[in-house]
């Protein structure tokens, strides 16, 4: 069974930094994609970064230049570094995992339970 569990989430002061974690057991493809996604309060949920088998990550313009995404092969685990955060920033933050072509649509079949980032001005 494929679970998907975030941590690192947190309140911060605008400007600030957090690094999100996705630890992932019962899942281990090599040829997948794993991303980072995320839903503001009465929004729509909308795609932040992924990272494709070999490394080649992808950035949504919103958080390009501020947000890193990487992946620990060894733990299974997958981060996103956020760094210069804004308020509008302020989302759950959600990892998924899945083919590719279901990660860059947002269908993952795999997603975690999400971890809140709450950005304050």
């Amino acid at each position: 069974q494929v679970q998907l569990v975030e941590s690192g989430g947190g309140s911060v002061q605008a400007g600030g930094s957090l690094r999100l974690s996705c630890a992932a057991s019962g899942y281990s493809s090599s040829s997948d994609c794993m991303g980072w996604f995320r839903q503001a309060p009465g929004k729509e949920r909308e795609g932040v970064a992924r990272i494709y088998p070999g490394g080649r990550t992808y950035y949504y313009d919103s958080v390009k230049g501020r947000f890193t995404i990487s992946q620990d092969n060894a733990k299974n685990t997958l981060y996103l570094q956020m760094n210069s955060l804004k308020p509008e920033d302020t989302a759950m933050y959600y990892c998924a995992a899945d083919l590719c072509f279901r990660v860059e649509v947002g269908s993952s079949r795999n997603w975690g339970q999400g971890t809140q980032v709450t950005v304050s001005s």
